[in-house]
C-alpha cells in the first residue's frame, strides 16, 4: 500500500553466505494439490507477515535448462495488509526488508557492495513490477 517492495534476507547454506531474495517458495510442498497462486500467497504471508487479496501467474520459465528441469513462476501479489511479523518457519531465519519501489535498485546495489548475493531474478521481478511482460508500462 506505501508502494515499497519486499524482500527477504536469509543465510543459505550452499552459498555460505547471507542472500537477498524476493519472497518464495515451493509450490505443493504442503499440499500436492495447492496451486502456485495458493503456494506464493502462503508463501508471502509465512516469510513476510503480509498476505493478499489476489495472485496472478505472471510467467513460467526454467531457470537453468542445461542442467536441471526446474521452472519458476513470478506472481504479482495485489491487495496487500500486514497480518503478522513474517520471518518465515521453524527452520528459516528471515529478515523482512521493505523498500521503497522507486529505490529499490540502489538498495539493492548496496546490498550486494555490502557482500551480500542477489538472486539474479530480483531484476526481472523489479522489471514485472512495473511493466507488462510486452514491454508495456503498467498503469
Amino acid at each position: 500500500p506505501e508502494d515499497n517492495v519486499l524482500f527477504v534476507e536469509q543465510f543459505r547454506v550452499p552459498l555460505q553466505a547471507s542472500t537477498i531474495e524476493m519472497p518464495a517458495g515451493l509450490v505443493g510442498d504442503i499440499d500436492a494439490g495447492e496451486s502456485i497462486e495458493v503456494s506464493a500467497v502462503r508463501e508471502l504471508e509465512e516469510e513476510t507477515g503480509w498476505t493478499a487479496e489476489h495472485a496472478e501467474v505472471l510467467m513460467i520459465g526454467p531457470t537453468s535448462s542445461g542442467a536441471s528441469s526446474e521452472k519458476i513462476a513470478f506472481v504479482r501479489a495485489t491487495g496487500l495488509r500486514r497480518i503478522g511479523e513474517g520471518g518465515g518457519d521453524e527452520s528459516e531465519d528471515i529478515t523482512v526488508h521493505e523498500v521503497p519501489r522507486t529505490q529499490a535498485a540502489a538498495w539493492l546495489v548496496q546490498k550486494m557492495a555490502e557482500g551480500y548475493e542477489a538472486d539474479a531474478k530480483l531484476w526481472a521481478g523489479l522489471w514485472m513490477i512495473e511493466h507488462h511482460l510486452d514491454g508495456r508500462p503498467r498503469g
